[in-house]
């Protein structure tokens, strides 16, 4: 293929290096525990669920890790992802503000999910992996590794929230067209899973369980490992391709963001967009605000506790220090399934303890109406997840409007809302609901966090 024609399709535009924003904090973030010493775990200590090459990404110092050509090849089909500014609702609502959004809906399966699980699975492969298991909330992390998975010719199997499984079979038929089985939890095929249910046999699930029965089947077969869509350093470092293009894209409009919004149930979608412009800020000493969107159900980061904890509920992880609700914490059943989540991501929790991002929380119902304005105005349908970040676009343009500035903010658009129209649907009918925020569930959960030494 021509480089002229490479560069009509934007191929030449694809991120040849991941971004790792370790590389440029003040201070490092925490150590990852072994749950049985305290002790600092080791790249040894995680050969178990992951291949060596993601493990050494996980505790790499290196700015920039370059992107193996198979990964590209595959990121062909979708990158580099479109950068659109919302003119029409910027009309709707009359702001001054330019608003710009980075769309991650463009994959084959319909978020931002695809850019860590294809080299999740490419690293699989190239290690010798026959097999992998993992979990999933509202299902776009599961549907993308099965996509991903299939490229590489692996097994997938996919424990998904039951809740979610209940509330969303167009995701489940989705992994299933891919290849993968898909398995609500909790379940009986797992000594955690059957543990819950003996606790409490109509559990909605969480992605705490979720994960414990993911990472309970692949400790117990040697050609099996364990893929986590979310969370750890190595799926945020994947996801940086987005904010990297985004860079490129706003600079070829002619525009710089003062305002940088994101999604945050596991942290990867905001990290990926955010990250490189934090880097920025820390490289440059410039001060685009980054403003994390999380539900106000499962507010991690506004209300959690930061401190080390368990990543799953029925403590088989390593220790990660990350604001948490406590692992036993079992969120309320949103329809925002990929938000409901009892920790936030390590790496973001740190910047947000350091002062670098801050956050908020909403209800579900403001942010289904924000999602509803933006689709009558930009005509996408934006995933239940999303909507919060657009609503917290939303509301800092109306704060523009306000005071007559003219603010550019960029939100990131993880992924369309066309398989959750049930809560659409829900949300016309008056069915939907505002869920509270279970405070006492929380003390609770919070009250069974692990005892660590401060390292």
């Amino acid at each position: 293929m021509s480089d002229s024609i490479k560069y009509l399709l934007g191929e030449d535009r694809i991120p040849k290096t991941w971004y790792n924003l370790v590389a440029d904090l003040p201070t490092p973030p925490a150590p990852v525990l072994h749950p049985g010493t305290g002790q600092p775990i080791g790249p040894d200590d995680l050969a178990p669920l992951f291949p060596m090459a993601l493990i050494m990404q996980e505790v790499s110092q290196e700015r920039e890790i370059e992107i193996p050509d198979p990964v590209r090849d595959v990121y062909r089909q979708w990158r580099p992802a479109p950068l659109f500014r919302a003119r029409k609702l910027e009309k709707a609502l009359g702001t001054p503000a330019k608003i710009f959004y980075k769309y991650e809906g463009v994959s084959p399966t319909g978020s931002h999910k695809p850019n860590t699980a294809v080299p999740q699975a490419f690293y699989n492969k190239e290690a010798g992996t026959k097999r992998i298991t993992t979990e999933t909330g509202a299902g776009q992390w599961g549907s993308s590794i099965a996509y991903a998975a299939q490229h590489f010719g692996l097994e997938v199997d996919v424990y998904m929230v039951k809740v979610s499984y209940e509330q969303k079979p167009y995701r489940r038929a989705l992994m299933q067209t891919y290849g993968a089985r898909c398995v609500p939890s909790p379940s009986i095929e797992t000594e955690s899973g059957r543990a819950i249910l003996a606790e409490n046999p109509d559990s909605s699930g969480s992605l705490g369980i979720a994960i414990s029965e993911a990472v309970e089947m692949a400790a117990g077969r040697d050609d099996t490992k364990y893929a986590l869509g979310s969370v750890l350093n190595h799926v945020l470092l994947h996801q940086t391709i987005i904010g990297q293009e985004a860079m490129e894209q706003m600079e070829m409009a002619d525009a710089e963001p003062d305002i940088i919004i994101g999604c945050a149930g596991g942290g990867s979608n905001l990290a990926g967009l955010a990250f490189p412009y934090i880097g920025r800020n820390l490289r440059e000493g410039k001060s685009t605000r980054v403003i994390a969107v999380e539900p106000e159900s499962c507010p991690t980061l506004t209300k959690g506790t930061f401190a080390y904890d368990f990543g799953d509920t029925a403590s088989l992880t390593p220790l990660v220090k990350m604001h948490t609700l406590g692992s036993a914490f079992v969120p309320s059943p949103i329809h925002a399934g990929g938000l409901r989540y009892h920790g936030m991501s390590p790496l973001v929790s740190h910047v947000l303890d350091l002062g670098l991002i801050e956050a908020r929380a909403y209800g579900q119902l403001e942010c289904f109406q924000a999602g509803v304005t933006f689709a009558k105005a930009e005509g996408i349908v934006p995933a239940p997840e999303s909507t919060h970040a657009v609503r917290g676009a939303i509301d800092e343009a109306l704060k523009c409007k306000e005071s007559g500035e003219e603010k550019t903010i960029l939100f990131c658009l993880s992924g369309h809302g066309y398989f959750d129209m049930q809560a659409y649907t829900d949300f016309f009918d008056g069915k939907l609901k505002d869920e509270p925020h279970d405070q006492a569930a929380m003390d609770a959960a919070l009250a069974k966090l692990p005892n660590v030494v401060a390292q």
